[in-house]
């Protein structure tokens, strides 16, 4: 038996496991991602990302990677429309990114990263002890043991790093399930919004000129075991039956089910142990939220541990993993199973999707359900004091005259508040010059670094009033500043997320 030590071990190769990886990387942390399947995975399954994970992807330089993409403009919340063009500089998310292609971008950077994925390599058993945790895999190669500081579990649903850490995983089994395919020669009517019948509920749209991906919820269909999936055959069957469209001469992709099982993590965090993604939850996928969430799960994880791993990490900096976390999986479930009511069931609910379709008329409300599904209502609570950017996603912003840190802006001094979250690094954005901010922030020197910049044309409004910002690796505002108040409050922020001073 083998054995091999890292910083960290990630088991699960899926969007959450490489996400984590690179961002690990990037950090200067060494890791090791285990994955059971020995290919990645070819199937569309997600077929694009939320808006808040645009922004994510945004922030690390990825987005040309994907070679392009549209925006959803119109979509729905339960199969209440939902008109997105009316709220400013709103989406609900890419369209027509499949999961596959977002797994091999996230390959790619992980590669060019070096972060070592381990094909073929099921993790069985595991030891979480008081200085690092250990795994017993078993390899192309034969058995293995592997140690790392820190552990983290993104092995799906089933996790069995989640089962063999104990980690009690609550909520409710199916109680219904929607099938589907993604079939090739084809053409049917479009539906991307659903179309309801007493028989049950039935969806399609286009993936490509003569490919189709149809869904369908029959209500007669009781819940298959976790394991089992349908035929072709009685896809097309039932299909045929609740709309009259034959596509059995079609040539069928993939064919898969999902359910409304819905479960999350009592613990995103035990000992050395941590999980993210559906290890960590599990809803309707209904709305494309679950990638995305585990996508920021990882995001707001990866950092923390790194600073954990170089001993610079406050002592309940890895607990706000699950603080800040755990809140945003149960709004997910919220909203899912609020949806699936809407969505799914049948007459009896038809008076309240027309009092929602009421309410969906009123920009406000629009807004608010638009936000909470795609994630840009996310605010966490990184300290004291109580302006609106605080805890808040950094807006994204064009900048002049940036300085202060090599490689950050063109030879004509421009960049952008995304462009400066490349490296995934903390820093102190002085937008006024002030030395009280500078002067505090360089005590931090080498940990968290500080760019001054001016907001450039139309970006003046976005930071009105604002002074300076403390921006965290994951793009969330640990501190702001306000004309006048110089750096006040800026040392225990600092204190706070990035550990004690150097000089000190």
């Amino acid at each position: 038996m083998s054995q091999t030590d890292t910083d960290v071990i990630i088991v699960g190769a899926g969007p959450v496991g490489l996400m984590l990886a690179c961002e690990l990387r990037l950090a200067g942390v060494e890791c090791l991602v285990l994955e059971k399947s020995t290919e990645p995975t070819d199937q569309s399954r997600a077929l694009g990302f939320t808006s808040r994970t645009i922004e994510t992807f945004d922030q690390r330089g990825l987005l040309p990677r994907f070679g392009g993409f549209d925006t959803i403009q119109y979509g729905h919340f339960g199969g209440v429309p939902m008109d997105f063009t009316e709220v400013p500089d709103s989406s609900y998310g890419a369209k027509g990114v499949p999961q596959s292609l977002t797994v091999a971008v996230l390959n790619a950077w992980a590669d060019e990263l070096g972060a070592p994925v381990r094909r073929g390599w099921e993790v069985t058993d595991l030891e979480d002890g008081e200085e690092r945790v250990a795994v017993e895999v078993t390899g192309p190669e034969g058995p293995a043991r592997l140690t790392a500081k820190y552990l983290v579990g993104c092995d799906g649903a089933r996790s069995t790093i989640r089962k063999r850490t104990g980690i009690g995983f609550p909520g409710h089994d199916a109680a219904i399930e929607l099938d589907f395919a993604e079939v090739v020669g084809v053409q049917v009517r479009p539906r991307p919004n659903g179309e309801r019948s007493e028989d049950g509920l039935v969806l399609a749209f286009q993936q490509g000129p003569d490919i189709f991906r149809v869904t369908y919820y029959d209500r007669h269909l009781v819940p298959r075991k976790a394991d089992e999936t349908p035929s072709f055959e009685e896809v097309s069957d039932t299909w045929k039956r609740l709309t009259g469209e034959d596509i059995s001469h079609g040539t069928p992709r993939w064919i898969g089910k999902f359910t409304d099982a819905t479960r999350q993590a009592a613990e995103y965090r035990r000992g050395r142990v941590f999980l993210a993604g559906d290890a960590a939850h599990i809803h309707l996928p209904i709305g494309g939220q679950g990638m995305s969430a585990g996508v920021q799960d990882a995001v707001n994880l990866g950092w923390k541990l790194a600073a954990a791993i170089h001993g610079t990490a406050p002592a309940d900096l890895l607990d706000t993993y699950h603080s800040e976390r755990h809140p945003v999986g149960e709004r997910v479930i919220t909203n899912t199973l609020t949806q699936r009511m809407l969505y799914i069931s049948g007459s009896e609910m038809q008076p309240m999707r027309d009092l929602f379709g009421e309410l969906a008329q009123f920009p406000a409300v629009r807004k608010h359900l638009i936000d909470m599904i795609t994630g840009l209502d996310i605010r966490y609570e990184t300290g004291p004091g109580e302006h609106p950017l605080l805890g808040r996603r950094l807006p994204d912003a064009e900048l002049t005259e940036v300085a202060g840190r090599d490689g950050a802006a063109g030879e004509d001094g421009t960049s952008s508040t995304f462009a400066l979250l490349h490296p995934a690094r903390p820093f102190v954005l002085d937008l006024t010059g002030d030395a009280q901010v500078r002067a505090a922030a360089a005590r931090w020197a080498g940990r968290v670094d500080t760019v001054s910049a001016r907001p450039a044309g139309g970006a003046e409004g976005l930071f009105g009033g604002v002074s300076a910002l403390l921006v965290r690796p994951d793009g969330y505002l640990a501190w702001v500043g306000t004309t006048g108040t110089g750096a006040e409050g800026l040392t225990e922020a600092l204190t706070r997320w990035f550990g004690v001073p150097v000089a000190d």
